[in-house]
């Protein structure tokens, strides 16, 4: 992961190579990323964040469904048992995937959702979690 940040923070500053190795030469000692330990990797990311890049925050795993009226209680439970649980929707549509090889909350049918909220609950009661 901190390499990925790296190669970004090179991209993003738009860095050729005889620079960003100059870079990583001086600060940390070495000529390429993959032979710096993870102190010297806060170092190369400290000295691009002074020199102007800013890590973008981030992003949420997930987005919250846009259920039809029908629905939109059982989707109302299963958040709320997400939020408990300090879960990402991209969880619950895990769940959806693996118990009924869907991909999305969404695209579940009434029924389905109401054996995700059964699931959710046991799990709620199983971590000592309200249900």
């Amino acid at each position: 992961m901190s390499l990925a940040k790296i190669h970004i923070a090179k991209a993003q500053l738009g860095l050729d190579d005889e620079t960003y190795r100059a870079l990583l030469a001086r600060v940390a000692g070495v000529r390429s990323a993959k032979d710096l330990n993870r102190r010297q990797v806060s170092l190369v990311i400290a000295e691009f964040q002074r020199l102007g890049w800013q890590p973008a925050p981030a992003r949420k795993a997930g987005r919250q469904p846009k259920p039809t009226p029908d629905r939109k209680a059982l989707t109302g439970k299963i958040e709320a048992f997400l939020a408990e649980a300090g879960r990402p929707w991209a969880y619950a549509d895990a769940m959806a995937l693996r118990m009924f090889k869907v991909e999305r909350v969404e695209w579940l049918d009434s029924g389905q959702l109401q054996r995700l909220v059964a699931a959710f609950a046991y799990d709620a009661e199983r971590h000592g979690r309200p249900t």
